[in-house]
């Protein structure tokens, strides 16, 4: 059926939207190059992209709200229905996934009450699973408004969504600090994010994304700090077959946070008990 024409933004706010929009066309030498921002700039006014955003966007850009609309539709960091304050996100991925993120995903599925991008009751969290965030070695890994919170389990993961709940302070493992989804939009978009501290806070990769770069540098340590899966504690030990120029010699610093696959694993090639054999040539 045909849909009546969506409803226009209050003038207040349609004039506040204008300014910043034309700020952001600004930075381009072809302006529906700002799609994309833009998108993020009307989502932080209603915390998705509603067909009032498409109108706005398509009209900014002389563009039709059919080409908006299929670019808000193509990236799944549009919302494209109404959504909570925090965008809580699961990592399934395989790598996450082996080490419980589909077991993560499915706990708080059941706590919340919730299914697959679906908010809670009371507007607070929208649950949703997610592809892979590049963060592999600190698996599995959730995300809150886009900001990284390593090495989880069902149990923090619950404690995580309740403190959101209850209005808690939550700290991301690595990052700035916590802000609301329509707060993440709007920076997304663009424009600086001026709470205190908050971009000194954001920093970089952590050190077991940073391992491979080490020791194609010649960085390595000649000491390994083993760091034991999550039920234990870290210990500064090295196995026999682990070489100073192994993937586990790293000396972190006090402040770093390791990930658990940090710790040697026994594969194949290191496991008397299941020899690998020769190393064959391809093809044979």
């Amino acid at each position: 059926m045909p849909q009546l024409p969506a409803t226009p933004y209050p003038a207040e706010v349609r004039a506040r939207l204008d300014a910043d929009a034309k700020e952001v066309v600004a930075r381009y030498p072809g302006s529906r190059s700002a799609l994309l921002p833009l998108l993020h700039l009307v989502q932080s006014e209603e915390g998705y992209v509603s067909r009032t955003g498409i109108a706005f966007c398509a009209e900014t850009l002389d563009l039709t709200t059919a080409e908006v609309t299929a670019v808000s539709t193509f990236y799944s960091m549009y919302r494209r229905r109404p959504s909570g304050d925090y965008q809580v996100g699961v990592c399934t991925n395989t790598l996450c996934a082996v080490m419980g993120g589909d077991a993560i995903f499915d706990t708080l599925k059941e706590h919340l009450g919730v299914g697959n991008n679906e908010t809670t009751e009371d507007g607070k969290v929208t649950l949703e699973h997610i592809e892979c965030n590049a963060a592999c070695d600190f698996a599995p890994v959730v995300m809150v408004n886009w900001e990284f919170f390593d090495n989880q389990t069902p149990e923090s993961a619950t404690q995580l969504v309740d403190d959101l709940i209850a209005g808690r302070t939550v700290e991301p493992t690595r990052g700035a600090p916590l802000c609301s989804y329509k707060d993440t939009a709007r920076i997304l978009a663009g424009f600086p994010d001026e709470r205190p501290g908050a971009v000194e806070a954001t920093g970089g990769a952590g050190p077991a994304s940073l391992i491979g770069l080490k020791l194609a540098k010649g960085e390595a340590l000649p000491k390994a700090r083993v760091v034991s899966p999550r039920a234990g504690q870290p210990t500064d030990a090295r196995p026999e077959n682990v070489q100073p120029h192994d993937a586990q010699v790293h000396d972190p610093a006090p402040t770093e946070r390791l990930s658990s696959h940090d710790a040697p694993q026994q594969t194949s090639a290191s496991d008397p008990e299941h020899p690998a054999g020769p190393a064959a040539e391809e093809g044979e």
